[in-house]
């Protein structure tokens, strides 16, 4: 018979909450400086921007949210590593699955 997981998630939403804050202003600066580089503008442009085009802010919008979307799971995922090595046990929510 195998061990039966404990699981923590309780445990972890607050580190959850304050990696998750952190990631996204780490995405923020990270999808500023990449727009910059890439559009020499500091602003990225807004969809209600009379001023600018579909093909620039659908281009700054899947920009944006590729690098939401990378920092988030490198932050999760690092947070996750981290609980899992000074606890032994991973931060994962019961899907509803058999422990």
């Amino acid at each position: 018979m195998g061990k039966k997981k404990t699981r923590l998630p309780l445990a972890y939403q607050p580190v959850g909450f304050v990696l998750g804050w952190a990631g996204g202003v780490l995405a923020g600066l990270a999808f500023r400086k990449t727009w910059k580089a890439i559009r020499h503008e500091d602003d990225a442009p807004d969809a209600l921007d009379p001023d600018r085009g579909w093909g620039e802010i659908l281009l700054a919008a899947a920009l944006q949210g590729a690098i939401f979307a990378v920092v988030r799971s490198a932050v999760d995922r690092t947070g996750a590593k981290a609980v899992a090595r000074s606890t032994g046990v991973w931060p994962a929510k019961d899907k509803g699955g058999k422990d």
